[in-house]
């Protein structure tokens, strides 16, 4: 009789018997100690979003900022380049607004600091030595003091004083005579530090009709500035004494009465082109009608020992 042995009888190399599809679940204890040992994944992303909310809303923030910025952006017109349409319309305005200084007026300013009052002065031991005998204008042309003015500005005058634009006063000397063009030169014995000589300008392109500035102290008032045009050129004028007949003038209408005698004609550059010697008046009047002389500068300046231009 054979004793049952304590091996298995099944044979070696084959697989064991699966157990039955039937076999019972595992218990409720082990199924609660797997939930615990690995968590949920809902629970993963709640515990990032918690941990991450404030950079969360940060770059939320940010990105609603960019999105605002391209739509203001794209909703936004460029900006559009001037053109020369744009540039001339400006221009105009700024004139419109602000008028620009008349011709006159620019002229004025230039010559005025050239500008100096001559004075007909009594002998210096009379008691009224200081008050003027007669007036007149001159204008510097030499930075050393040296005036053109009118021979019968100075003509009798036991001395000669000169008023310049900055109030400085100072005897001069009568240092040249052109007794056929009714003009005297005269130098200042003492001069301002800053003064200005003229600028002379040929009258050899002059025009009937072109633009000038008499500037001088009609009656003594001044220096005081009228303007008006050339009326004609290489003029003849009688000397209001008759005495002598003054050659190629230059008549204008700007205003001139005595005391304008001696003064500057100036274009509107402000530039010498003659100094007023003379009104006519057929009414033998010593006002101002509309025709007033001045000897062209060529003359003047040749009398001053300066040369042609």
């Amino acid at each position: 009789m054979k004793r049952a042995s304590l091996y298995s009888t099944a044979p070696r190399g084959r697989p064991q018997p699966r157990p039955p599809s039937d076999a019972p679940a595992a218990s409720a204890d082990s199924a609660d100690i797997a939930s615990t040992v690995v968590p949920r994944k809902g629970n993963r992303f709640t515990g990032f979003v918690k941990r991450r909310s404030r950079p969360l809303l940060v770059a939320a923030g940010a990105s609603f900022v960019l999105a605002l910025v391209a739509l203001y952006g794209a909703m936004s017109p460029g900006v559009r380049q001037l053109t020369q349409r744009d540039i001339d319309a400006a221009v105009l305005r700024t004139l419109e607004t602000r008028p620009m200084p008349s011709r006159a007026a620019e002229a004025y300013e230039r010559i005025r600091h050239s500008v100096v009052r001559v004075r007909g002065l009594g002998a210096p031991d009379d008691a009224a030595s200081d008050d003027e005998r007669s007036v007149g204008t001159g204008v510097v042309i030499l930075e050393d003091g040296t005036i053109l003015t009118n021979l019968h500005v100075v003509a009798g005058a036991k001395r000669i004083g000169v008023i310049f634009a900055d109030g400085h006063e100072a005897e001069a000397t009568l240092i040249g005579v052109r007794a056929e063009h009714d003009l005297a030169v005269i130098r200042a014995k003492s001069v301002p530090d800053d003064l200005a000589p003229a600028t002379l300008r040929s009258t050899a392109d002059l025009r009937v009709g072109d633009e000038v500035v008499a500037v001088g102290f009609p009656f003594g008032i001044g220096p005081s500035a009228s303007s008006g045009v050339i009326s004609g050129l290489k003029r003849e004028h009688q000397s209001p004494e008759g005495k002598r007949l003054l050659t190629n003038l230059i008549q204008f209408d700007a205003a001139a009465n005595p005391g304008s005698s001696g003064g500057p004609l100036v274009t509107t550059d402000g530039e010498v082109v003659g100094i007023v010697t003379g009104i006519l008046n057929p009414n033998k009047q010593a006002v101002f009608i509309g025709i007033g002389f001045a000897v062209p500068i060529e003359n003047a300046a040749a009398a001053a020992g300066l040369s042609p231009f």
